[in-house]
């Protein structure tokens, strides 16, 4: 069991994936969730300093896919370069923490 880390939010024993940027410097992140908008999957980041924290709270989206004849292969991300697909994907997210919440506090009644 992962203990939570309160400065950032997120267990530190969660899922990372390593994404190599333009400029060719390679970034850590937190995979917060995989949300699907329209038959399409997403994957929700986290990018983390060298300290393994996020102090701005800013997430990246990028479109996933995984092969389904080979579970063991690297899923693939692609850019979302469509507004409107972006926007959809926003909107999915802030969903999805209004529902994370939402679960959070009747976790605390318990």
């Amino acid at each position: 069991m992962g203990k939570k880390d309160t400065d950032n939010g997120y267990d530190a024993e969660e899922m990372t994936v390593e994404l190599e940027l333009d400029n060719g410097t390679t970034v850590t992140c937190a995979i917060v969730t995989i949300l699907t908008v329209s038959e399409q999957d997403y994957i929700v980041l986290l990018p983390l300093d060298e300290n393994g924290e996020n102090s701005e709270g800013e997430v990246w989206f990028y479109r996933y896919s995984e092969n389904p004849d080979d579970p063991n292969e690297e899923p693939e991300l692609g850019y979302i370069d469509d507004d409107d697909e972006y926007e959809a994907v926003a909107d999915a997210f802030d969903e999805y923490l209004d529902a994370s919440e939402f679960d959070e506090l009747f976790e605390d009644d318990e």
